[in-house]
């Protein structure tokens, strides 16, 4: 399948680019993480530590096991503070 993957914030600094259009057979969130992780150091380096990312597949807010089929968008992010 193919999925527009959207970086946000510090997410897309450290990859370099705010997006990407990837071509995966990834199930679920964390499956695509473990091959985005595989692309690159700059993927590697975003993505090491996922208690400080947060994911919406097709705009809504979603978890590192929920399935991607019929997806067409994921997008990750920092949680986000308020006040």
């Amino acid at each position: 399948m193919t999925l527009n993957v959207l970086y946000f914030a510090w997410l897309r600094e450290r990859i370099g680019a705010p997006s990407e259009t990837v071509e995966t057979d990834a199930a679920t969130v964390a499956d695509l993480v473990s091959e985005l992780r595989a692309r690159s150091e700059y993927h590697e380096a975003a993505l090491s530590d996922l208690g400080a990312v947060r994911v919406a597949v097709d705009q809504d807010l979603a978890e590192m096991e929920t399935p991607l089929q019929g997806a067409r968008e994921v997008a990750f992010f920092p949680p986000m503070t308020g006040g």
